[in-house]
């Protein structure tokens, strides 16, 4: 039985790759849990300096696998606790890893897939990307942090239309409204040009990364004291990293800095 969740390392970038290309790239227990601890240990890992999240095949996730459930209901199961147990920590994990995260969104990103490709700090599309906020049209509310993340990246009105009326979004109009950070000519392009994006995060100072995703958090739904709060507790941090001093030493000198992650 292939495992359900891909490792793979390049140098300082960690691809995760969800490999159920049979089902949509849903997600199991197995594969739920198998994502929420491999994120958990990359948290710490300072030989990762950058994450690239794909899907095996044709798409990036279609969700929750509904046959899975289906058995669950069928068990006498109406508590949805996967929520707290897995979609949750994966989420937090996410939205809150002190490096970089690109998602590489070949093909439907569904339901809880959709909700994680969101939280990721870039996105990579293709031809064939759609995003589909499924959760409606199983009479479901939304989860896994798209209430967060979806009005965040194209408004209130329109997070409201794509959760109620669950059409899928194509690529073009993704790319538009700012689901995509790119939008490459061929599908093939997709996962290449996001580990390309993760490698050149990955040479970059990565605990300034860390620090400007944890202000942004905090800006995004703070005041103004809070945001300059955490911008001195971040520069405080990083202005004694050595990140900082071989930058100003390179600008100093004329040099291109070399970044490795301290």
């Amino acid at each position: 039985m292939s495992d359900p969740l891909l490792v793979d390392r390049t140098d300082a970038v960690v691809t995760l790759t969800l490999n159920r290309p049979e089902a949509m790239n849903s997600f199991t227990v197995d594969l739920k849990e198998a994502l929420r601890d491999t994120l958990a240990q990359l948290e710490s890992d300072r030989s990762c300096r950058a994450i690239v999240l794909a899907g095996a095949g044709n798409a990036f996730c279609g969700g929750q696998d509904l046959k899975e459930h289906a058995a669950l209901l069928e068990a006498g199961s109406t508590d949805l606790n996967t929520v707290q147990v897995h979609y949750n920590p994966i989420a937090q994990r996410l939205a809150n890893m002190p490096k970089p995260v690109v998602a590489a969104v070949r093909g439907m990103a569904a339901g809880a897939g959709a909700s994680l490709a969101l939280l990721a700090d870039f996105r990579i599309g293709g031809p064939s990307t759609k995003f589909l906020m499924a959760f409606a049209n199983v009479g479901l509310a939304g989860d896994s942090g798209i209430s967060w993340s979806l009005p965040r990246i194209v408004g209130h009105a329109k997070a409201v239309e794509l959760l109620l009326l669950a059409q899928p979004v194509r690529a073009e109009e993704a790319d538009r409204i700012g689901m995509l950070t790119r939008l490459t000519e061929t599908d093939e392009e997709v996962l290449p040009a996001a580990q390309e994006m993760a490698a050149r995060l990955a040479a970059g100072p990565t605990v300034a990364y860390g620090a400007i995703k944890r202000e942004l958090s905090i800006g995004d739904a703070g005041t103004l004291s809070d945001a300059l709060a955490a911008e001195a507790q971040a520069q405080s941090i990083c202005g004694g990293t050595e990140d900082h001093r071989a930058a100003v030493n390179a600008f100093l000198n004329k040099q291109k800095p070399v970044y490795n992650g301290r």
